[in-house]
Parts: C-alpha cells; sequence; structure tokens
C-alpha cells in the first residue's frame, strides 16, 4: 500500500512556497507516494473564537470537537491531513514569523489534540512524520521565527519532523527558481520524507542537517531563561519549542553548546508523554476553577464591571 503525503501551503498561488512544497512532494510522487496537496488560501477557515470549550472538556475527560466544525472548512482539512504518513508545510515568513493564513488554521488545531484523543480512545494512534519550510526574503535575522513557530504547531497533532528548511533570500515571487542549492535542499527534504515513512517508528529520528539549531532534541535555534514552572520544576536554560531543560556548557574549541540535564525531557513537547504533562496542567488549572462554584461566581461579580466599562471606538 502507498504512503500518504500531504502537502500543506499558505502563500500565493505559484510562489516560493508553492514551488519548493512542489519540488519537495515530486520527489515523493516519484517513490510512489499517494500525494494530496492544498493551498490554505483556498479554504475558509474562521479564527479561534477562545470560547475554551474544547479545553473544559478535556479536563473533564471528554471530547466534544471544535464548537465551529461545519462552519468553515478546517474539519475538512483535518478529517484528511490526520489520515496522512507525513505532512509537508511550506509557509512564507512575514515578521520574523509564520504567515497569518497558515497560524490561523493551526491555532484552531486544539480540539484535535492527538495525545488526548487517544488517552481517552476516541481515536487509535497513528505515527507521523512532518517537513517543514520557511520561505522569507531575508536571513535568518529576519525570519528568526519562521521556523520555531511552525515546529510549535506540530505538538497537537503529533507530527515527527523529521528535517526542516529556511529557504532565505527569495523576496520575488517564484525568485526560488533561480537557486540551484535550494531546489536541491527541497528535493532532499522530499527524500527525508520517505526515508522516514519507510522506517518503523520507534526508528525514526532526525534527517536534517545534523548540527541545525541551539536544541539537541527538536533542532530549534531558540533558547530561553527558565522560570519555574506550575509544578515547581524549574530548568537554567529551556529550548521555547520543545521545552528541553538544561545549561548552556563551552565546548574546547570556545564555543557555546545547549546540554539537557538529566531530567530535561520530562516536559519534552514532541513526546506524547511529555504533553501529557500540560494535560495535567490543564486538569489543574482549568479543572480546578470549572469545578469550583464559588471561583465562578466571584469572576462574574468582578467581571461585571469590565463589561459596563466601555470607550471610544472606531466606526
Amino acid at each position: 500500500m502507498a504512503y500518504k503525503v500531504m502537502g500543506i501551503a499558505a502563500g500565493r498561488k505559484n510562489g516560493n512556497s508553492e514551488i519548493l512544497l512542489k519540488e519537495a512532494l515530486t520527489v515523493c510522487e516519484a517513490q510512489g507516494a499517494e500525494v494530496t496537496m492544498i493551498n490554505l488560501r483556498g479554504f475558509h477557515i474562521l479564527d479561534c473564537s477562545g470560547c475554551t470549550a474544547c479545553t473544559k472538556a478535556m479536563s473533564q475527560g471528554k471530547h466534544i470537537g471544535c464548537t465551529l466544525d461545519g462552519k468553515d472548512d478546517k474539519k475538512k482539512i483535518m478529517d484528511v491531513m490526520l489520515n496522512q504518513d507525513a505532512v509537508i508545510f511550506s509557509v512564507p515568513t512575514y515578521d520574523l514569523m509564520p504567515a497569518s493564513a497558515y497560524l490561523t488554521f493551526a491555532h484552531r488545531s486544539l480540539s484535535y489534540e492527538t495525545s488526548f484523543l487517544e488517552t481517552i480512545g476516541a481515536i487509535e494512534h497513528r505515527d507521523r512524520v512532518a517537513g517543514l519550510i520557511s520561505v522569507g526574503g531575508s536571513t535568518r535575522a529576519w525570519q528568526s521565527m519562521a521556523l520555531e513557530g511552525l515546529q510549535a504547531t506540530m505538538f497537537t497533532t503529533d507530527m515527527k519532523v523529521v528535517d526542516m528548511l529556511l529557504a532565505t533570500r527569495v523576496p520575488a515571487p517564484a525568485q526560488c527558481l533561480l537557486d540551484d542549492k535550494l531546489m536541491a535542499r527541497a528535493r532532499a527534504l522530499g527524500e527525508h520524507i520517505m526515508q522516514a515513512v519507510a522506517t518503523p517508528a520507534a526508528d525514526r529520528k532526525w534527517l536534517g542537517e545534523e548540527d541545525m539549531g541551539w536544541c539537541p532534541n527538536c533542532h530549534s535555534n531558540a533558547l530561553v531563561l527558565g522560570e519555574m514552572q506550575w509544578d515547581g520544576l524549574h530548568y537554567p536554560i529551556e529550548c521555547q519549542v520543545c521545552g528541553a531543560g538544561g545549561t548552556l556548557e563551552k565546548t574546547e574549541d570556545g564555543k557555546w553548546k545547549f546540554v539537557i540535564q538529566k531530567d530535561g525531557l520530562l516536559k519534552d513537547r514532541t513526546t506524547v508523554e511529555g504533553r501529557a504533562k500540560h494535560l495535567e496542567e490543564i486538569a489543574q488549572t482549568q479543572g480546578g476553577f470549572f469545578s469550583d462554584p464559588e471561583k465562578i461566581k466571584l469572576v462574574q461579580e468582578r467581571k461585571a464591571a469590565y463589561a459596563q466599562k466601555t470607550f471610544k471606538g472606531i466606526d
């Protein structure tokens, strides 16, 4: 049976994002994959309303779906996407981060939190891999949160990222076609996707550049100073993407590296077990609120003053 590979773009039609995605998907198709491709700009996706219905239900061990299901195309896309063996996302970079067309889609995925749905038996486990492509007109200096922003949206639907490509200095539509190395790198990403899906899930690993990024766990290039977490856990330094914790150490050649400490992957967001720790936090913070009538009553009383307060708006 052929592997299923889906491509999801979020840039202009026939632009750099689409072209690089098609270059990678063509490799997958040539190796026998059943390929599907969409561009999110051709679909109607509503913003998350922040109703918290999905997380409230999760805190109670229930699944109710998204309140916006049936009102736009999100569920139609997810029904296909979650039935894939691999997905390649290709998104332009705006203001250092992924374009809003993609983020609007991704931020609606909380009601599809696969680790939770698997835990309660609502869906069967399926191993998926992902490849990420960020495309911008500048170097990493002006795309500093692009790949990391895409990475952060992979956890909810349990996508194991096996390769990432940052396409730089291609500001004009289709300008990537002038960069033979970039096009070859897109093909390599397609090769890595097919290599990953053909590998048993337990043996799948990172296939991109070995020295990419600060974090040896997820290969992001973003670290932050650690702060005390809800359960008292504290790391001096954290990867802001996967949550790995550790310290910075100087190597013999005078360079710095991020070293993950012994318990540094306790809350690794790239694993079901690590994300389950966050579900515990949701159960305590949100579940604790909704199960306490006194807290709900107090909030309603205090909220009244803010509901009544108005300021001049814009006509």
